[in-house]
């Protein structure tokens, strides 16, 4: 796993319809709607633009019963005129991709949007993670992909509805860090929806600065079935909790990111704001759902090694949970053959 950019390939600007109230309208696809894709998704879709939203299971047949519902302080979101479905074959080509998948499945989600993409479709990545979009780009092209960071406190209430607690910005930009077309048309349409958002031309390392957080905050909270508050107050998980980010640190290096020393004092100092907050990684553990730590630790992981150092904290919360995530497919792959 290296930190090669990929080949750019020209995509030409999307163009808009026009609304009723004069409003540029844009055809959106959600690829894997969850808590993320589904707060960002109901936004848009309450701003007037339409909405495909692609997902499975309890969570599409509710939404294709009731629509897809948004509970939050700042005001509910109820979205019922949409598309809810299973398939990219039913929604065909549109403007954007709202690429929301776990991490594990970005390979086979990049492949399966392919009914999704038109001459002029633009992707974005709202994952975690620093390699899925260069994972995007290598199927679709570098110039149509972008990667995003959101910055949301959003779960998944039940089948259906998100929970929204804080938070809704994200940070996006172009692989090359070039503010092109495809960013600005982006930036226009967040606009409209009200969504607080930021083009960088440094994305890769406000990437590789959220990983610092996810990579030792998702682990910890699985491995403890602690709440970041419950971390934080802990002076032995946050020694843990530095000794990750020292390694995410290193790894960062290696692909000519530089992060700072103070980020990991930042990350730690921000962290104490959050409270009872669980990381997304404990919600899918607490859900029986599968594990993000190849994209978490596996990363930090493979990329010191290709430069011969080691990770020992990393390794050994990736040993870990690489055995908690097989005891989750298995128990879930049982379940259904039951």
């Amino acid at each position: 796993m290296g930190c090669d950019s990929v080949s750019k390939l020209t995509s030409p600007k999307p163009k808009f319809r026009v609304g009723r109230n004069r409003d540029r309208v844009m055809r959106i696809a959600v690829m894997g709607t969850g808590a993320v894709g589904g707060y960002f998704g109901a936004k848009l879709a309450a701003a007037g633009h339409e909405l495909v939203f692609i997902a499975r299971g309890e969570h599409l047949a509710a939404m294709q019963r009731d629509g897809l519902q948004v509970k939050s302080s700042v005001g509910n979101l109820h979205i019922r005129k949409a598309l809810f479905t299973s398939t990219a074959r039913a929604a065909g080509n549109v403007e954007l991709v709202l690429f929301c998948v776990k991490s594990y499945d970005t390979e086979s989600a990049s492949a399966a949007i392919a009914p999704l993409i038109g001459p002029d479709t633009i992707i974005l990545s709202l994952q975690n993670g620093v390699d899925n979009p260069n994972k995007i780009a290598a199927a679709w092209g570098a110039s149509r992909t972008l990667a995003g960071v959101v910055y949301v406190g959003a779960a998944m209430e039940r089948p259906g509805v998100v929970a929204h607690s804080s938070g809704g910005r994200i940070v996006f930009g172009s692989l090359d860090g070039a503010i092109n077309d495809g960013a600005k048309t982006v930036a226009g349409l967040f606009a409209t929806a009200l969504i607080p958002h930021e083009i960088s031309g440094e994305i890769a390392k406000i990437q590789w600065t959220k990983l610092l957080w996810n990579a030792a905050f998702c682990a910890v909270s699985c491995l403890t079935r602690a709440n970041v508050k419950q971390i934080v107050d802990s002076a032995p998980l946050t020694k843990l909790v530095r000794d990750c980010m020292a390694e995410v640190q290193a790894a960062a290096r290696t692909c000519a990111i530089d992060l700072p020393s103070a980020s990991l004092d930042q990350t730690i100092d921000f962290s104490r704001t959050l409270e009872n907050f669980k990381p997304s990684m404990l919600q899918d553990l607490e859900a029986g759902k599968p594990l993000e730590y190849e994209a978490f630790n596996g990363v930090v992981v493979k990329l010191l090694r290709q430069a011969e150092k080691t990770a020992p904290t990393n390794e050994a919360f990736y040993a870990m949970l690489d055995y908690m995530d097989k005891q989750i497919r298995e128990e879930a792959s049982s379940t259904r053959h039951a």
